[in-house]
């Protein structure tokens, strides 16, 4: 497809950061239930495109909603980017040179 290529936010995090000792399994497939209104059943048959990018919109949607949630978001976009800020850059030197 020509599109852009979406990908999952992801920042990593201090294992146990987030105050439980376990994994969830299916946890994807609990945020995409919540997010559309599908029980599982539903949710297992949908075409594996159609899932992962109603997962990343969940995930995104759900992260949204809380300041902390926010933050990874933001955390992840900025780990994401390939191309220096040039102006953030300038503007830094220009407040460590006085």
């Amino acid at each position: 497809k020509d599109g852009p290529k979406l990908k999952m936010p992801f920042y990593p995090r201090e294992e146990g950061e987030r105050g439980i000792p376990y994994t969830l399994k299916t946890r994807g497939e609990k945020l995409v239930m919540d997010y559309c209104h599908l029980n599982i059943a539903q949710v297992q048959e949908l075409p594996i495109d159609t899932y992962l990018f109603l997962m990343r919109e969940a995930m995104i949607y759900e992260n949204s909603q809380t300041e902390e949630g926010r933050e990874y978001l933001h955390n992840c976009w900025r780990i994401e980017q390939t191309k220096p800020d040039r102006k953030a850059i300038r503007e830094n030197f220009r407040k460590k040179g006085g």
